[in-house]
């Protein structure tokens, strides 16, 4: 298995991955609207999206937006995009992109790296506290949905 950042070659595959992880978060299937959203990160470079290939096949990406920390007055990434094909699981892939998402952030001069994941995934809970991930227990999210 390989990993690697993503370019406009790699479209396919990942708007593929793309629209299998909005439709794990219950949302229709839509393959050209995830090629139309995952091209538009690429020509607008304003995402940073890390792919692993098995082979020829797409197997698992994350993607990562810039932030900053306004208290630390340094960059942050917010890992927004977790998601692993069903058939590579258990394999290593997650392990694989958080450690990358992790030795980017580290280049990059990050502070850190957060996330959100559902209440009751509980594999990636796991895969994320493993991984050294804290649970935030001092700050409430919200979220005010404009549409």
């Amino acid at each position: 298995m390989e990993i690697f950042q993503a370019t406009f070659e790699d479209l396919e595959g990942v708007s593929s991955l793309f629209n299998l992880y909005r439709m794990f978060y219950e949302q229709e299937s839509d393959i050209e609207g995830a090629k139309t959203y995952i091209n538009k990160r690429l020509e607008k470079e304003d995402s940073i999206i890390f792919v692993v290939k098995d082979k020829q096949s797409y197997v698992g990406f994350t993607q990562l937006y810039p932030t900053f920390s306004s208290i630390s007055m340094k960059k942050a990434w917010i890992l927004n995009d977790l998601y692993v094909d069903a058939a590579a699981r258990k394999k290593g892939v997650g392990e694989m992109l958080i450690q990358k998402a992790k030795d980017f952030a580290f280049e990059t001069g990050a502070k850190s790296i957060s996330l959100s994941t559902a209440i009751d995934n509980y594999v990636a809970q796991r895969l994320y506290e493993k991984n050294g991930y804290i649970k935030d227990s001092q700050f409430y999210q919200y979220e005010l949905s404009l549409t």
